[in-house]
């Protein structure tokens, strides 16, 4: 194995899991979350020798994450079959695991933009700034962005979506 390949294995070993736990806030699905990532860090190799600062990775792999999810859900992915559970006879006691699992159903139906904007200020703690130039827009349009997700997430909290 090269010496590229040895850097690019150890990165990937290092990395791989945070970036699947953000993938998976974006897509709520673990199985897409892996594709994702694993479509983000191929498009890493491919580029690998042009990276000149390796130690400045997460920003850029974590950039072409975001990237690669919102053009998957421009693609369409969205409209595929998705699987949904069985309704429950009796409602279950809410609890902790219950908040979260209701959190990222919300989470799911906010607009892909939006949903990014949420994860990478909220979930990853960037800053405006940081967000922004991951996304490659404004700040404006990330605090915008942030004020309309919020505002939709705080509607699909309120009016939690239940099996049918």
């Amino acid at each position: 194995m090269s010496d590229r390949d040895t850097a690019f294995a150890e990165y990937f070993a290092a990395r791989s899991g945070a970036m699947r736990g953000t993938a998976f806030l974006l897509c709520g699905d673990w199985h897409r979350a892996e594709d994702l990532v694993q479509t983000a860090f191929t498009k890493l190799y491919t580029h690998w020798h042009r990276v000149a600062r390796h130690e400045a990775l997460d920003p850029y792999v974590r950039q072409v994450l975001i990237r690669t999810f919102i053009d998957d859900g421009r693609r369409g992915w969205w409209r595929r079959e998705r699987p949904r559970e069985t309704p429950i006879e009796q409602a279950a006691v809410q609890s902790s695991a219950d908040d979260r699992l209701m959190l990222l159903q919300a989470l799911a139906g906010v607009p892909p933009r939006q949903r990014a904007v949420l994860v990478l200020r909220y979930w990853e703690d960037m800053s405006v700034d940081e967000t922004a130039a991951v996304l490659g827009c404004s700040a404006g349009t990330v605090k915008s962005q942030a004020a309309r997700g919020l505002d939709a997430l705080r509607v699909l909290m309120s009016h939690p979506v239940t099996a049918e």
